[in-house]
């Protein structure tokens, strides 16, 4: 994938990193498959330990996220991979060698994390109705809809009976990335990336500028509302 490929490139020879929190039940299995795939780039990835928050807090392993070029967090459960995260060492850590240069990526799960809210199953069973959680807050004022052309398209009344209807949703299709470069957002890869905001629908395809979204910010933790629900920032 020309994303992936741009990662490997980014991370220049420095160290890899697998961050697997959100693989509650199998981390193992989920390390083992990202390392098969980018071994057909030609990199080698190691993960670093933040199964747990014991991990999370880690001198060890905030001593290893110090040296690397590159942290990819993989897809799984999107609540876990908060709770673990926010507020760690390890976290703090991540922040800091991204603000120093590493590349910073997500898939699924891995993705919703790193915006100002996270979008949970609102009850078992269940998959379409959702509700918002803080979550690390590095995109402010934004909610991933991942797998946007299989699934993701369904949250969108339940996300914005919870946060708004002006809430900045971002939906994301399979295969495909937003790009944050060089100061500007660029859809990558074989899908397209759709800004959601109440009734308007703006698609990307491989290649746009993304016009819309809110610049990359480690500005700390999200801030909280009424009743400890989410308040909306506009970019």
């Amino acid at each position: 994938e020309p994303q992936d490929e741009l990662l490997r490139d980014a991370a220049r020879g420095r160290l890899a990193l697998i961050v697997a929190t959100a693989a509650a039940d199998h981390p193992e299995m989920a390390v083992a498959t990202a390392q098969r795939w980018f071994d057909t780039l030609g990199m080698r990835v190691v993960e670093l330990r933040a199964r747990n928050r014991g991990e999370a807090m880690s001198e060890v392993s905030v001593h290893q996220a110090a040296e690397a070029g590159l942290f990819y967090l993989v897809g799984g459960d999107p609540g876990r991979v908060v709770r673990v995260l926010r507020g760690s060492a390890v976290w703090a850590a991540i922040v800091a060698a991204w603000e120093a240069g590493a590349a910073l990526a997500g898939s699924s799960a891995g993705a919703m994390a790193m915006c100002e809210w996270t979008l949970l199953r609102h009850a078992f069973p269940g998959h379409t109705r959702r509700r918002p959680d803080a979550a690390l807050n590095l995109l402010p004022g934004t909610a991933v809809l991942p797998h946007y052309d299989t699934f993701g398209e369904r949250w969108i009344p339940s996300a914005q009976e919870t946060l708004g209807a002006d809430a900045l949703l971002l939906g994301l299709d399979e295969r495909t990335a937003a790009v944050w470069r060089d100061g500007t957002w660029t859809a990558m890869g074989d899908g397209a990336v759709t800004l959601v905001r109440a009734d308007d629908r703006r698609r990307f395809d491989s290649g746009d500028v993304i016009e819309g979204l809110p610049e990359p910010s480690a500005g700390g933790d999200p801030p909280l509302g009424h009743n400890g629900l989410p308040r909306t920032q506009h970019p």
